[in-house]
């Protein structure tokens, strides 16, 4: 089902279409009430699963904790920070688009059936920071302890994650009839095939230019190192996984690499964590859905204070479809004033263009092994340098 989640939502658009002049206003209100109870459902256990991947990705660096894996952490860090803060001005260009809805005047409204909250219990950014520390803490000091506490942290997030990808066309269909009901969907869907190029556009220059800077500027070496990688990326195009997709990513990776062992180490490490492709998109889409809404565009400190947060929660999304939106929707809401119904139409772009996302993924960690196996040979050069000297 995830790998048809993109078709699914295409065809649930259209029978919306198609069929919501026939429904009744219950239906729809009903519709729009289970939608609005999934995403309260979603919100209420974000902080659980924020939690319980940063742990686990803690846990283990710490435990494993050597020079390579800080250069790897850094480096993550900064890649994925550099991608988000590049996509700032791409948003900026397409929050110029005259994508601003003419609304009726007097619009009208679906309300919910029902209303049904949860407490929120701890904001997701302490959950975020908890998990970091008490991951270290317990690694360090209990490790024993930290690696099964990981293991059942890990089941309970995936059973939770494959629940939540299994109720995303219901969490999308609310608010699709809503948009529908209110007469601005179709207009919404000719706008955004304008951003999905764009995205596109932005994703695999940026990636491309960094496969042509890693070889010295040299196309041979260049298309090699591309080619080589073309495999791997059209699995995730088709699968939507980067984990599935691994094996080839790591075969390819060890061809572009000096260093096959560290490429082989280092893929699985990171399939998770550094997502070129999510940090152009989502910001991006981002800026698309505020203009769409007539909401102003972040200033740019509050864009920093955005990037900081998107690049932490990147520790804590999970390899499946969807599940790099999942965790930023608080993040949306909280820095860049999202609400219920921008949160879905967000998630619906993200799920539409997975396909395109993970292959800009998988081709972006495959440039990000040939930056650390370079980066590898230039510390461990001066290493032996300095001993001989």
């Amino acid at each position: 089902m995830f790998r048809k989640m993109p078709f699914i939502l295409m065809a649930e658009i259209i029978v919306i279409i198609l069929l919501e002049p026939f429904m009744s206003i219950e239906v729809k209100s009903m519709i729009y009430g289970i939608s609005l109870s999934i995403k309260s459902l979603i919100i209420f256990l974000l902080p659980l699963l924020i939690f319980g991947l940063l742990f686990k990705v803690a846990a283990n660096l710490a435990h494993k904790a050597t020079k390579i894996i800080a250069l790897i952490l850094a480096s993550v860090c900064l890649s994925n920070f550099f991608s988000t803060f590049i996509s700032y001005f791409v948003g900026s260009l397409v929050y110029r688009f005259d994508l601003s809805l003419i609304l009726p005047k007097e619009l009208k409204e679906l309300e919910p059936a029902w209303t049904f909250l949860l407490p929120k219990l701890i904001a997701n950014d302490k959950a975020m920071f908890l998990g970091l520390i008490l991951g270290v803490f317990f690694s360090l000091l209990q490790p024993s302890l930290a690696s099964k506490t990981s293991e059942i942290l890990e089941k309970i997030v995936g059973k939770i994650l494959a629940s939540f990808a299994t109720l995303i066309p219901l969490f999308v269909a609310g608010f699709v009839v809503k948009l529908q009901f209110e007469g601005i969907l179709v207009r919404i869907v000719q706008d955004y095939a304008l951003i999905f190029a764009v995205v596109a556009l932005a994703q695999f220059t940026y990636i491309l230019l960094l496969y042509f800077v890693i070889n010295q500027f040299n196309i041979r070496k260049f298309l090699k190192s591309v080619r080589n990688m073309f495999p791997a990326t059209l699995a995730g195009f088709s699968t939507m996984s980067s984990v599935a997709a691994m094996p080839l990513t790591i075969l390819a990776t060890e061809k572009n690499s000096d260093n096959p062992d560290l490429a082989r180490s280092l893929i699985p490490a990171t399939v998770n964590i550094h997502l070129i492709g999510d940090c152009f998109a989502i910001p991006i889409f981002a800026f698309a859905v505020l203009k769409n809404y007539g909401i102003e565009d972040p200033s740019f400190l509050g864009y920093l204070i955005f990037a900081f947060y998107f690049v932490l929660a990147k520790f804590s999304v999970s390899a499946v479809p969807g599940g790099g939106i999942l965790v930023m929707l608080p993040i949306l809401e909280a820095h860049l004033g999202f609400n219920a119904e921008m949160l879905s139409l967000i998630t619906a772009l993200y799920i539409l263009f997975d396909p395109i996302i993970t292959s800009a993924n998988i081709l972006g960690n495959g440039s990000f092994s040939m930056v650390i196996d370079k980066l590898n040979s230039f510390v461990r050069g001066k290493e032996i340098k300095s001993i001989k000297t």
